[in-house]
């Protein structure tokens, strides 16, 4: 293996969304957001049992109306995964989900009417110990704090207003909640985190919102929360992908994986190949990142075209290959093995070769311990 991970998270409050653990060191939960009609129950069901199956621990899901709120119960009885309702302006619509087994109420208290209103939200939370999530986008502050700000929204700004809604529920001594502080632009969304961190103690839910399309939304997002995980902050996040949900929590684990922070499924090394390569390198890893999605044990597979780089990845890797000509030399646990692998049946046998690998990583590794 490689160097240890250097990084030291910031000390933060724990509050638990269901039985998902997020923050005093917690491993970083990864969630998404269904796309989905809330009201089309069939569908909203099949993609969130889909983002559990890629290993979303926690899925939100937008509840705009009393409808929405029916069918959240609906949902609700049908997964296991916990469920974040997702709320804006309507605190009847959180008091009924609250009921209906919400594990976690996304809704901004100075946004949903007066006092009364709020504390009646906030009672319910306590009553049924749930968290509230403050969340807080760059593009929708209060009008008041974008005068102030010369209609800028500033990392100050994203602050000023978590801290509105932070000191409402202090006020009415609930600390259960978590804060994001959102923007498009990643300087933007890293400065207020950054500032935030130093005002709260509750857990951070990162994001970089409203990120784009999957490869420049995975870039923003990558560049982004890379540079605050580095820092040690954040304690859960979701990737805002113009994309297929699944999407999102596939490189939110990528993010995860490159930093060393949180370790789920294989990670490919791989060479961008050039013409010393002896099979196709980027048809091979490709096959076998699809054929290997099930595979949840953290491992590191190296798959190198040529003996240029490849033995010396292969030495720290669980698997590794080097590419030869006409057969490809094989490596387990950094040994070079006498079996070779032939360049013509490279996917199946090297997907058979990961596979017992894993099988026996399996009786020794608990998947929980090691995120």
């Amino acid at each position: 293996m490689y160097s240890e991970n250097p990084i030291v998270r910031r000390k933060t409050k724990r509050i638990y969304v269901g039985n998902v653990p997020i923050g005093d060191g917690a491993p970083i939960a990864v969630q998404s957001m269904t796309n989905t009609l809330t009201t089309d129950v069939e569908a909203t069901v099949a993609q969130i049992k889909s983002l559990e199956a890629v290993g979303a621990d926690i899925v939100r899901v937008s509840v705009p109306t009393m409808d929405a709120a029916e069918a959240f119960k609906e949902i609700k009885q049908q997964v296991s995964i916990p469920l974040v309702a997702d709320i804006h302006f309507d605190y009847r619509i959180a008091l009924k989900v609250a009921d209906y087994g919400a594990d976690c109420l996304r809704i901004n208290p100075g946004n949903i009417g007066n006092e009364e209103r709020v504390k009646a939200v906030v009672d319910k939370a306590r009553e049924k110990n749930i968290p509230i999530r403050i969340g807080v986008n760059g593009g929708s502050l209060e009008k008041d704090i974008m005068e102030k700000y010369n209609n800028e929204p500033t990392a100050e700004a994203l602050v000023e207003s978590a801290m509105r809604h932070v000191n409402i529920l202090r006020d009415l001594d609930f600390d259960n909640f978590k804060v994001s502080v959102k923007a498009s632009d990643v300087f933007l969304a890293v400065e207020s985190y950054r500032l935030l961190s130093k005002e709260i103690e509750q857990p951070l839910h990162l994001g970089i919102t409203e990120a784009g399309g999957i490869r420049a939304g995975a870039v923003k997002s990558s560049v982004g929360l890379g540079m605050l995980l580095a820092e040690g902050i954040g304690d859960t996040l979701r990737i805002s992908l113009a994309a297929d949900p699944v999407e999102e929590i596939k490189v939110g684990f990528d993010i995860l994986k490159s930093l060393r922070i949180r370790s789920r499924g294989i990670n490919f090394i791989a060479c961008p190949s050039c013409s010393r390569q002896e099979f196709d390198v980027i048809n091979t890893v490709n096959q076998l990142e699809q054929r290997l999605e099930d595979v949840l044990i953290p491992m590191d597979v190296s798959i190198i075209g040529c003996v240029v780089n490849g033995p010396g990845e292969a030495l720290v890797s669980d698997v590794g290959l080097t590419g030869s000509m006409r057969k490809s030399g094989l490596y387990v646990d950094g040994a070079r093995q006498k079996q070779r692998i032939d360049n013509d049946n490279i996917v199946e046998q090297l997907e058979e070769q990961i596979r017992a690998k894993a099988a026996l990583l399996v009786d020794r590794i608990d998947v929980k311990e090691v995120e």
